[in-house]
């Protein structure tokens, strides 16, 4: 990462100052900061929010001899790893789940200890995170490196699924259950994590239904884990790519989210396709489907 980003009490700042000042620093005072200070090859900048920031080739030594053991009393940079789950195992995660254009998609990754350092290294961390620019990139280097699979639900598909399973937690059940299946079977590897999105019964009944006895283990915020955080990297991708995909279909860009914006873009698709044609872009059973109708009637 080019800039490190953490946030610290702001009664260290005059600790911090004097520090960087006996270390021969040259400060400033750039609006909205506590203090700027650089010397060659680092940068640090204190906000009045708290908010530190440093850059520059000798940033991971300055993070590593000074900043950690001294100010943030964490070593969560240096290595990583400390406190992660350095064992073997698959993870799951969905994005597209709370939009009303677009696909649901849901992704599973697996990685061992060494492919969880890669990860680390590579900066993953939850997908609402980061920004969609910066996912793509992330995800055209997951891709290749790891074990992964996708299930994306393009609108049609995932209407009459929906009408099947009549619940988006058990749809959301079976497609976890699926991508975990698929990734056992390319890997042998025993071991999930995924969020709890629902009562935990419903993802071990969807496995089971697979003939799967695994070590399935649901936690709130599983996106913190690294391998979590790589699928939900990559189910974001999906829904990134397949609603670009739709936008080029509908003959404009169709929002994201399920905003006003989303209610005058379906208005404009049904005038532009008919409403016949919206289950091809849309998740029907949102709410937002009936307030588009009754704006055409």
């Amino acid at each position: 990462m080019n800039t490190f980003v953490a946030t610290i009490d702001l009664s260290l700042a005059p600790k911090l100052q004097a520090d960087l000042e006996e270390q021969g620093f040259e400060m400033a005072k750039p609006a909205y900061t506590v203090f700027s200070a650089q010397k060659q090859g680092v940068s640090c900048t204190l906000y009045t929010s708290g908010k530190i920031t440093v850059q520059g080739k000798g940033k991971d030594d300055f993070i590593a001899y000074y900043l950690e053991p001294e100010i943030l009393k964490s070593l969560a940079y240096t290595y990583p790893e400390i406190g992660v789950d350095m064992n073997s195992h698959i993870g799951v995660d969905e994005a597209g789940k709370g939009d009303f254009f677009g696909p649901l998609c849901i992704a599973g990754v697996q990685a061992d200890e060494e492919g969880i350092k890669k990860l680390l290294a590579l900066g993953v961390k939850d997908s609402k995170r980061i920004g969609d620019k910066n996912i793509l990139i992330l995800a055209a280097k997951i891709r290749p490196a790891f074990a992964h699979s996708i299930i994306r639900l393009f609108p049609l598909k995932y209407n009459e699924l929906y009408g099947n399973f009549k619940n988006l937690n058990r749809l959301l059940a079976w497609g976890h259950s699926t991508a975990i299946a698929e990734l056992v079977e390319k890997t042998g590897c025993q071991e999930a994590l995924i969020d709890q999105f629902a009562n935990e019964s419903l993802v071990i009944n969807a496995l089971k239904q697979k003939k799967l006895t695994i070590k399935l283990t649901q936690r709130p915020r599983a996106e913190e884990d690294p391998v979590v955080a790589a699928a939900s990297i990559l189910a974001r991708a999906a829904f990134v790519e397949g609603i670009d995909t739709l936008s080029k279909e509908a003959g404009f860009e169709l929002p994201k989210g399920a905003s006003t914006q989303v209610i005058e873009a379906g208005r404009k698709l049904i005038q532009k396709l008919g409403g016949e044609n919206m289950g091809k872009f849309a998740k029907l059973h949102f709410k937002t489907y009936n307030d588009i109708l009754s704006l055409n009637l």
